[in-house]
């Protein structure tokens, strides 16, 4: 089974392109799109994610992982669905026996809808915290650790980043402790300042977590200077990477050698998505949940001449 909620609305027996309250499903693995007649209980889905969740990785101090996958502009469900078991497999091929959930929000089939899928992520990004990270966070006890994690792409990114402040303006979410472990941007569809150490943009983002990786690629089509002049918005984290210095929880993590190097089919969107086709990328994920090395000492990674992190090119 798979496992997402939806803040989409209803339409027939799938869903719309508007916000609304969320919906949790639980899809069968033969199913090749989302359907409202996969909708259980909300109590029912939390207690099938927490079960799912035991394992997680290897390490000793937690008893499972659960990873949310949320993912960005231009997708339609049945791609989400696509992507989220792309996730599910190569991290079970290094050894991830949690689960992974897709936070599924109103993103349109189109890429002429960018500026209204902004609109309507920013509306969605609540859920994320409240039926997601803190439902969980508040069932956590010292004797029963459960680890939760963000893999948040392209547009993604903003719909976290604005979901961890949001939450921090809402007494009743403020008023609790959560948190999560690791919190990893890919093709980060966020301004570059906006993570800077001092922003307050992002204050709440760094707040709430352990670690936060930024995976980037300066061979991403879809966040190149001519798209971003295009849509007037400044050049993208996901495409140049983090300034420096960083903040003291961030490693910043360049792809595109990796990417030059592994064989991908240069369609338009590859240098955007070829992530979830990457073995290389799927280990770092895998390492990067486990919490086992630090940053510097994964073995997918190794330093680039300007001093960041990269995704080893072979």
């Amino acid at each position: 089974m798979d496992y997402a909620f939806v803040a989409r609305g209803k339409s027939g027996n799938g869903f719309s392109n508007e916000p609304a309250a969320s919906h949790f499903l639980e899809i069968p693995e033969s199913a090749d799109d989302m359907m409202l007649s996969h909708k259980i209980t909300k109590r029912e889905w939390r207690d099938k994610v927490i079960l799912a969740s035991q394992g997680g990785t290897t390490n000793p101090y937690t008893e499972g992982d659960i990873v949310f996958y949320v993912h960005g502009f231009n997708n339609s469900q049945a791609e989400v669905l696509v992507r989220h078991r792309k996730i599910k497999a190569g991290l079970k091929e290094h050894g991830f026996k949690g689960v992974v959930v897709s936070f599924d929000w109103p993103s349109a089939d189109s890429a002429l809808n960018y500026l209204e899928d902004r609109m309507d992520a920013k509306q969605s990004a609540f859920r994320l915290v409240r039926d997601g990270v803190a439902m969980f966070s508040e069932m956590q006890r010292p004797e029963c650790r459960i680890d939760l994690h963000i893999l948040a792409h392209s547009m993604g990114s903003y719909v976290v980043r604005e979901a961890f402040d949001d939450a921090d303006d809402r007494a009743r979410i403020a008023s609790k402790s959560w948190s999560v472990s690791q919190v990893m941007l890919v093709a980060g569809d966020l301004s570059v300042k906006s993570l800077d150490p001092e922003s307050s943009k992002s204050s709440s983002l760094y707040r709430h977590c352990v670690r936060l990786t930024n995976y980037y690629n300066t061979m991403d089509d879809v966040l190149s200077i001519s798209a971003v002049k295009r849509i007037g918005v400044a050049p993208r984290v996901g495409r140049n990477g983090m300034n420096r210095p960083l903040h003291s929880k961030a490693a910043n993590v360049y792809c595109a050698a990796r990417f030059k190097q592994g064989g991908f089919d240069g369609g338009i969107n590859s240098g955007h998505t070829f992530y979830f086709d990457d073995p290389v990328f799927l280990e770092d994920v895998f390492h990067t949940i486990s919490g086992k090395l630090d940053r510097e000492e994964i073995p997918t990674r190794t330093h680039t001449t300007q001093g960041n992190l990269a995704l080893r090119p072979s």
